[in-house]
């Protein structure tokens, strides 16, 4: 089964009122080591480093954020400073001139999403939602 369908419904999912996507790119990647399950090439690929999803995915499975606080969300080589948490499922993060990125944990995966400069990290956060609680209703 392909993945990167769910990199075009996550999209599609963070459209405003006028049509206007908030998302530039997305991933999905595996709770167990943050390996990909979407792939890189996808037009719309968040391209995570193996390092940085792996880190990513250590923090979530541990449910320990302090790395994040303290060294910033790293995705695509751009350190994203950490906004908060919640729940120990959700992270916000923000670096002006590169946009804002947010992470939502499933059973088994993280779904990654980025929005631009200028674009709204609440539709955003509405998309990632989607995709991570369709996951969890599979029991994924």
């Amino acid at each position: 089964m392909s993945w990167d369908s769910y990199i075009d419904n996550l999209i599609a999912q963070t459209k405003d009122a006028s049509g206007t996507a908030h998302c530039d790119k997305a991933c999905i990647i595996g709770l167990d080591g943050g390996a990909p399950w979407t792939s890189a090439g996808h037009a719309n690929a968040f391209k995570l480093q193996a390092a940085e999803g792996a880190n990513i995915a250590r923090c979530f499975k541990s449910k320990d954020f302090s790395v994040f606080m303290a060294s910033g969300i790293h995705c695509e080589g751009v350190k994203f400073n950490f906004l908060r948490e919640e729940d120990g499922k959700l992270v916000f993060g923000k670096k002006k001139e590169h946009g804002a990125v947010t992470l939502q944990a499933s059973k088994t995966a993280i779904v990654v999403g980025h929005c631009p400069e200028g674009s709204q990290q609440g539709n955003l956060n509405k998309g990632v939602g989607v995709i991570a609680e369709y996951l969890e209703s599979l029991g994924m």
